[in-house]
């Protein structure tokens, strides 16, 4: 009896002692809870962050700015092929469901990560100081703590924090933002101030950032001296 001939009857048998699992296999059961409907999330902003220069994190951004960039994909203001097929087909108050999860975890962050921070010389450093916390009036670029907040840990409902993140990842945000492949809710602030940045400006921004130890208890502010220095479409005034 040839072994093709075994192989079709066994197939065609199932359990006919031929040790192959039964088709009718009950699938397993996946509670339907929350956390286990953003584990395609998960995949790849870890629950146990990595500082990953591709994938930030997400967790404990103010709920408003998660549920902004969801909608940026989904209606193509920010573009990346995994993003927006998971946020497609999604309504408004799903997005803000799995924002709001999100807002409320608060893992350790991760060990800092070298990136392109680590070659930055110490004027270039200075420079980032300088540009995050004073910024530079001449160039008509505000401090980043006037919108980031004193500590860079975001302002609730809407504004990011920036630290913890990886200078790579900073660095990739900004060129996508002069390239207009990242866009916001207009009017653009972001946009109008990352064309303002030379590529020196924005390494030393994202070099600076990548130096700073983030405070495990950081949570976002509660609120920040208005107007902020430029309107913006994320962040109206109340």
């Amino acid at each position: 009896m040839s072994t093709s001939y075994v192989v079709r009857a066994c197939a065609a048998l199932a359990l006919a002692g031929c040790g192959l699992p039964s088709l009718a296999a009950t699938p397993a059961t996946l509670p339907d809870t929350l956390e286990q409907r953003v584990a395609a999330c998960t995949a790849c902003h870890a629950v146990k962050e990595r500082g990953d220069a591709f994938f930030p994190r997400i967790a404990g951004k103010p709920a408003g700015y998660l549920y902004n960039q969801l909608v940026n994909f989904r209606e193509g203001r920010r573009h990346y092929p995994m993003m927006t097929y998971m946020v497609d087909h999604l309504p408004d108050a799903y997005l803000r469901e799995i924002a709001d999860y999100f807002s409320q975890q608060h893992p350790p962050y991760p060990p800092t990560q070298a990136g392109s921070g680590a070659s930055a010389s110490a004027a270039s450093l200075a420079r980032g100081q300088t540009l995050m916390q004073q910024g530079d009036p001449a160039k008509k670029i505000p401090a980043c703590v006037a919108c980031h907040g004193s500590a860079l840990t975001g302002v609730a409902p809407a504004i990011p924090g920036l630290i913890g993140l990886p200078s790579d990842y900073v660095n990739a945000q900004f060129g996508a933002w002069k390239n207009k492949v990242r866009r916001a809710a207009a009017p653009d602030c972001m946009a109008e101030i990352a064309n303002r940045l030379s590529e020196a400006d924005v390494a030393a921004v994202s070099g600076w950032l990548s130096k700073q130890t983030p405070d495990a208890a950081a949570r976002p502010a509660d609120s920040i001296a208005m107007p902020l220095p430029l309107n913006c479409g994320s962040a109206p005034a109340p």
